[in-house]
């Protein structure tokens, strides 16, 4: 265990100097970061709110809009029922405010809708995994020919619920696309969510990415209406006027073609003439139904439909199959880029409004931090005089080892632009004692293999091949705990998480490897008698 191959040797050289130079940006100013050769890395570490700043939202969901809509399609189910069942013929369809009411045409209906309506009011899944009989949405009741569909306390609660956790996911996908911002963000209440996204210079475009609905439809253009029904308002219940994105409006057909439910992908690129577009990609559904309309559509105009206003309305030339296509007239590169970034993350199911900003400055975060400093520094010059003290020559060995594993941890960090945040910095000075207890398991194991009579060499290749086992199981439950508390957590934890996860990996390969290597280079070139432990 104590021999090591020039490749080894090479691998394990690679790794800290790698590891070094991802940490020196950290070190340097902007220009010099700057004038870094391309092949070295230049990122620095991410600082979280509490450290660097940035800023705090406040928000509350309009939960209403999602018991509507929840109202809208139990009215259209009814509807469906009653084109697809011929023995069925249901009048007088009414939404109220939490009840969807109807009427059967004749007496001897009565049973045969009952029983198609039975299955509507059928527990669904709820939010919550532990409820597994699901949550009662709807209730039916009869009186005489009429029934009532109506929404249960729980179903209200559930639907509303659902739309906050949507949200939340939909905000996530938008600021923080990549997973490595660790933004802060949980639900208040029924019906507020806080925010929180570190380092954010720029608060209106913030709020503009998150409050932006991008509910993306396509519809066909009603060209069958005269401009004089248009003008005194004359439309019929399945047209809508539209605003054009350019100017004018336009009536379409309320009847939706696809949705943007339906997209996987959409990233910026350019038209034919070189202006910003977003290019746009559909799963097999929605490739499915948009084909066959174009297909049976040609020559006829269709709209292009984004938060109630037409933004292109271009005229089907030729079926569009492959279930890709472009949006044009979007405006300049950055509006293309948002646009795509929205629409990949997907619609906001309920409207947001802020009802706390704060921005948290910088100079809040400095004293955080130099409180952070004051105790890194203090566990590390401890653990050092400890080592020194109790293990002499091997101690200055972990000691090594321990500065060269938060060189690791600064670069991996860095690397991986995880945001560092306080509980972060919690979880770097905890790695410091952790790191030297491999360490101490391993010398204390070497000296009762020692005392046991052993050789030097021999000693040494005992301790560490006992201790090893020991040390691998320790380290595998402890980072069973960080990937458990950065899977469940948010915020702060997930930081906690992160440089304790990290910290165990890096931990693992100087305190196992590094000073394997260290100590068995001295064994072979010194030869002593006895070791100094």
């Amino acid at each position: 265990m104590l021999q090591f191959s020039r490749i080894k040797i090479g691998f394990i050289v690679f790794v800290c100097l790698f590891g070094l130079a991802a940490a020196i940006p950290n070190f340097l100013s902007e220009d010099q970061r700057n004038a870094l050769p391309g092949f070295l890395p230049s990122d620095t570490l991410s600082l979280g709110l509490d450290l660097r700043g940035g800023v705090h939202l406040l928000l509350e969901a309009k939960t209403e809009d999602v018991i509507a809509v929840r109202l809208e399609n139990l009215a259209g189910q009814v509807q469906d029922l009653r084109r697809s069942v011929r023995a069925l013929n249901f009048r007088n369809i009414q939404v109220d405010d939490r009840s969807v009411s109807f009427e059967v045409t004749r007496e001897d209906m009565v049973e045969r809708a009952r029983e198609e309506l039975l299955p509507l009011t059928q527990p669904t899944p709820g939010v919550n995994p532990l409820l597994s009989g699901g949550v009662q949405e709807v209730d039916l009741a009869r009186d005489g020919t009429r029934f009532t569909l109506t929404l249960t306390d729980q179903g209200i609660q559930s639907q509303k619920r659902d739309a906050i956790q949507r949200s939340m996911q939909v905000i996530r996908d938008r600021v923080d696309p990549s997973g490595t911002r660790e933004i802060t963000l949980q639900p208040q209440g029924d019906d507020r969510i806080i925010l929180q996204v570190p380092g954010a210079d720029d608060p209106a475009a913030l709020l503009r990415l998150i409050q932006t609905t991008a509910k993306l439809t396509f519809h066909d253009v009603d060209t069958s209406i005269s401009p004089e029904d248009i003008a005194r308002g004359r439309l019929r219940p399945s047209q809508l006027l539209l605003p054009l994105k350019d100017g004018g409006s336009v009536v379409i057909k309320k009847r939706v073609i696809v949705a943007g439910e339906d997209l996987i992908k959409a990233n910026p690129s350019y038209d034919e003439n070189g202006r910003p577009a977003v290019a746009f990609t559909f799963n097999n559904r929605g490739a499915r139904r948009f084909g066959n309309h174009t297909r049976e559509n040609v020559g006829r105009p269709f709209a292009i439909v984004l938060d109630d206003i037409v933004i292109s309305a271009p005229r089907i030339i030729s079926p569009i199959l492959g279930g890709q296509g472009q949006i044009t007239g979007v405006g300049n590169v950055e509006d293309a880029t948002e646009l795509a970034t929205l629409l990949e993350a997907g619609a906001l199911p309920v409207e947001l409004t802020v009802m706390e900003q704060r921005t948290v400055g910088p100079d809040l975060g400095a004293d955080s931090i130099e409180a952070g400093k004051l105790a890194a520094i203090v566990g590390f010059v401890a653990v050092i005089i400890y080592m020194l003290l109790s293990y002499g020559r091997f101690g200055l060995a972990a000691n090594v080892a321990l500065i060269v594993n938060l060189i690791l941890i600064m670069g991996a960090l860095s690397i991986f632009q995880a945001t560092l945040t306080l509980p972060g910095i919690a979880g770097i000075v905890l790695t410091i004692g952790m790191a030297v207890d491999a360490n101490v398991l391993i010398f204390e194991r070497i000296r009762e293999e020692q005392g046991a009579g052993r050789k030097p060499f021999a000693a040494m290749e005992q301790g560490y091949s006992q201790a090893f086992s020991t040390i691998l199981d320790a380290n595998i439950t402890t980072f069973i705990a960080a990937a458990i508390l950065y899977l469940l957590g948010s915020g702060p934890v997930q930081g906690f998480a992160v440089t304790l996860g990290i910290g165990i990996v890096t931990s693992m390969f100087t305190a196992v490897v590094l000073t394997r290597l260290l100590l068995a280079t001295w064994v072979r070139r010194a030869r002593p008698q006895v070791l100094p432990i």
